[in-house]
């Protein structure tokens, strides 16, 4: 039964990474295909120059080229893992340590699972450090200076511990102390737990990451307020986050629920819009708000959690399982870890539903802008804008779009527009 659960694994595991791999190919082959032809989208010829088109399309490969071997290099590090020995070492490890320093309950099981996940944090900084510094440095979007990056990793790490640790160890309690039923219990916390974060993320996490300033007094926040107003968004404010010090990337969301929503607008999208591009942003996030995609999108994910509790239920004390990946005895901790690693090659085909979705979604946000503000020309011009400043793909592979884009491409996005009538 071990050869026959580690055959599927490796089946489904190889399937998943040619899908990967191939899109990316196929991708690469489709922009260079059009940049031969020197021709930009009708939507752009006005609006972007040959140059900026240039740059565009190379930044698009070399994103496309740096992706083909992180992807390799990712799946190595996963194979590893699983069959390098690392799992039976951690165990062995863990119970160890904890028996030795550690006289709490589950103290094994938490050393374990942060041992495990310390050690893909590590085996993914080769990808992220050259991603940051030379990818992105190269085509003049990042601003991350060594320092902020050590400091932005160190705090990620605590976190980790003091929110982390605390959430497993419930977790792996639930598991143990609530019987065959853990997975309902469990069910209800983690709901709990994120719907908690979402909260107490804007006012207490964010802020140790970026600095966030209430919009200075002026036209702009006149006219975002008034808007708001007119479509009955409440807000406990609208903040400028200084986003510029890590990325020239810019962007705009807004963030929490209830008391805790805000409206929080990138340095750099104020410094790069004109007002009624910034007014047709913000009308576009307040439109996922009015028309509760937000809530939509969370019963999605609330569905897959349950579902996949309820799944990994039947595996906990499924020895074959455990014994296929060089674990001698079941335990809720390496299931935790095992559920974790092996879920991808099982699901990653329902990626592209939840991007269909989440397609719908923006253009329906597009279309409550331009008919909220009578008007198409500020949204047109405002992902015009943010394509080209950007360097976002004008070109990408439908098959490729449609398995890895959550929006829409600017393309398609312009002809709905153009096609919604005010």
């Amino acid at each position: 039964m071990e050869q026959l659960i580690v055959a599927v694994f490796f089946a489904l595991f190889a399937l998943e990474f040619v899908v990967e791999f191939g899109l990316n190919e196929l991708n690469l082959r489709y922009v260079r295909a059009y940049w031969a032809e020197k021709k930009l989208p009708d939507f752009f010829q006005r609006n972007m120059s040959a140059e900026e088109y240039e740059k565009s399309v190379q930044y698009t490969l070399t994103k496309a080229q740096f992706q083909r071997w992180a992807e390799i290099y990712g799946r190595l590090v996963t194979l590893i893992v699983l069959f390098g020995g690392l799992l039976p070492f951690m165990d062995r490890f863990s119970k160890d340590l904890a028996s030795r320093f550690f006289s709490i309950t589950h103290a094994q099981g938490l050393i374990f699972c942060f041992g495990v996940a310390l050690v893909f944090s590590i085996a993914s900084l080769p990808a992220d450090l050259y991603s940051t510094f030379k990818l992105e440095a190269r085509f003049g979007f990042n601003k991350t200076t060594w320092k902020l990056y050590s400091t932005d990793k160190l705090k990620g790490l605590v976190l980790g511990i003091l929110i982390g640790l605390p959430f497993l160890f419930v977790v792996l309690w639930l598991m143990e102390a609530t019987g065959s039923y853990w997975w309902i219990w469990t069910f209800f916390f983690v709901s709990g737990f994120q719907l908690l974060m979402v909260i107490v993320y804007p006012t207490l996490i964010a802020p140790l990451f970026n600095k966030f300033e209430p919009l200075p007094e002026g036209e702009l926040r006149d006219r975002i307020m008034r808007l708001a107003e007119q479509v009955g968004f409440k807000t406990n404010g609208i903040f400028s986050m200084d986003g510029s010090k890590r990325s020239a990337h810019s962007n705009a969301y807004f963030t929490g629920i209830g008391k805790t929503k805000r409206i929080v607008l990138f340095d750099t999208l104020i410094a790069q819009m004109t007002l009624d591009q910034a007014v047709a942003v913000l009308a576009h996030e307040m439109g996922h708000y009015k028309m509760k995609h937000i809530r939509r999108m969370l019963v999605v994910q609330t569905v897959f959690l349950l579902f996949g509790l309820y799944i990994l239920s039947f595996l906990l004390n499924y020895r074959p399982l455990f014994a296929a990946f060089g674990l001698d005895n079941p335990s809720n901790p390496a299931a935790l870890v095992l559920f974790s690693l092996l879920s991808g090659p099982f699901t990653f085909y329902l990626g592209p539903l939840i991007n269909r979705l989440s397609r719908k979604h923006e253009y329906e946000a597009d279309r409550f802008a331009i008919q909220t503000l009578r008007n198409r020309r500020p949204m047109e011009e405002a992902l015009i804008n943010l394509t080209v400043k950007n360097l976002s793909n004008l070109t990408p592979h439908p098959w490729y779009s449609a398995y890895h884009y959550s929006h829409p491409t600017p393309t398609e996005r312009i002809g709905a527009i153009r096609a919604i009538s005010v």
